[in-house]
């Protein structure tokens, strides 16, 4: 891991990306972004009107932050593509998030329809990254597919329950030679710094920060935490023990007996 993340050759200072999901207000939503330090923002087109004076577009042009449509609320790898290609011309870019949602109640990815989706959108030149189930299978054939990216749940959206499966996580991370991004389930602080700890590239979340009491409070101790897990992770944890170690040794001490 660089000090820089980069995704499909561009390098990015900030290993947090935010999602605009879930804002109470525009003016809550860019606090919160400036917090953050993020450089990438996912936008989900279904939900708002590129054109529109006053958009979440704006925002994060004032925040400087790239734009990375997503294909939330599709159900089928058709709708997604479609999606997609109505971002393309409406944003101007090539780079999709990708979702495609099994069911309105768990919100968990099709893996069938997700990798279909996958495979015709990077045939037509798209820059994919995908939002997938926490499945190492699954994660390799996405990037076997040409995603810049694979972005695994902790947990299912919006439920805040942090990383369920580090195991799964961290078999992703072993295997990968794409960047990891940890999408979805992000509760509090602690869960993205273990998140960054287990090997992740970076993480992703929007519900966290955009329905905390704090919203902009959040983002920041966000911000920290990512930073934390990754200097963390590159300077190394000791290894677990099951019975103490003294840091200090008892070489060279008198008998006092």
């Amino acid at each position: 891991m660089g000090d820089r993340l980069q995704i499909a050759g561009v390098e990015f200072h900030s290993r947090l990306i935010m999602g605009t999901g879930g804002a109470p207000s525009l003016a809550s939503l860019e606090s919160a972004l400036r917090a953050s330090g993020a450089e990438i923002a996912t936008v989900a087109l279904r939900r708002i009107d590129p054109s529109a004076e006053g958009s979440i577009v704006d925002v994060l042009a004032r925040c400087g932050c790239r734009i990375l449509p997503n294909t939330a609320g599709c159900f089928t790898a058709h709708d997604a593509v479609q999606t997609a290609r109505l971002a393309r011309e409406a944003f101007d870019t090539e780079w999709i998030k990708l979702e495609v949602i099994g069911d309105d109640k768990t919100l968990l990815p099709d893996p069938v329809e997700l990798l279909e989706a996958a495979d015709t959108l990077v045939r037509e030149g798209f820059t994919v990254l995908p939002y997938t189930n926490d499945d190492p299978i699954l994660a390799k054939r996405l990037e076997e597919a040409g995603c810049v990216a694979v972005m695994p749940l902790g947990s299912p959206i919006g439920s805040g329950m942090g990383i369920r499966n580090p195991y799964n996580l961290s078999i992703i991370v072993e295997n990968a030679s794409v960047p990891v991004v940890l999408d979805a389930g992000i509760g509090t602080a602690s869960d993205a710094t273990l998140a960054m700890e287990l090997g992740c590239d970076a993480v992703l979340l929007a519900s966290a920060v955009t329905r905390a009491q704090d919203p902009a409070g959040m983002a920041l101790s966000m911000r920290k935490a990512v930073e934390a897990g990754f200097g963390a992770r590159r300077a190394g944890r000791i290894p677990r023990r099951r019975y103490a170690e003294a840091s200090t040794t008892f070489e060279g001490l008198p008998d006092l007996d």
